[in-house]
């Protein structure tokens, strides 16, 4: 199992394919608010997020709240500004990935606090970044290769 720590995301679409990719994989969605976005059960059914009860969603007020409540042993901060690449991670079962919101990343002083965890998704120099879910699929499913896809088929019913 992997845990999805997005802090303070903005785009509810975002959300929504990230919660996808949670649904797939039976990764935990942690979300550290605020958010930019109503994740009320109205607002989940009216926006026809069909696969939100597959996921386990967590909801925080703020970051200490999230470490209050939660046992860290391994993490991982993903930022552009990050010195190595995902793939020099060792990926543990229960790690979380933590992902800032669209606009800015992670605070820089939660990044400072946690340099030893940072890494980013290689790009060409003159690219800002990757969109923030597809960000978080290519982490989560690099993770999981690592641990050899926990608990998912790896193989479809073609003949």
């Amino acid at each position: 199992m992997l845990n999805i720590v997005l802090v303070e995301p903005e785009i509810p679409q975002n959300c929504g394919n990230i919660a996808r990719t949670c649904a797939a994989t039976g990764s935990v969605l942690h979300l550290i608010r605020p958010l930019g976005f109503d994740i009320s059960d109205k607002a989940v059914k009216r926006a026809g997020l069909d696969y939100w009860h597959l996921v386990d969603v967590r909801d925080y007020e703020n970051l200490d709240d999230f470490f209050t409540k939660n046992d860290v042993k391994q993490m991982w901060c993903l930022s552009t500004k990050a010195p190595k690449s995902y793939t020099q991670a060792k990926f543990q079962d229960g790690c979380y990935l933590f992902f800032g919101k669209e606009t800015k990343g992670l605070p820089e002083d939660f990044l400072e606090g946690h340099r030893g965890s940072c890494i980013r998704l290689p790009m060409r120099e003159t690219a800002r970044s990757l969109n923030l879910s597809n960000s978080v699929a290519i982490t989560v499913y690099e993770a999981l290769r690592q641990l050899d896809f926990p608990g998912l088929l790896d193989h479809g019913k073609m003949l």
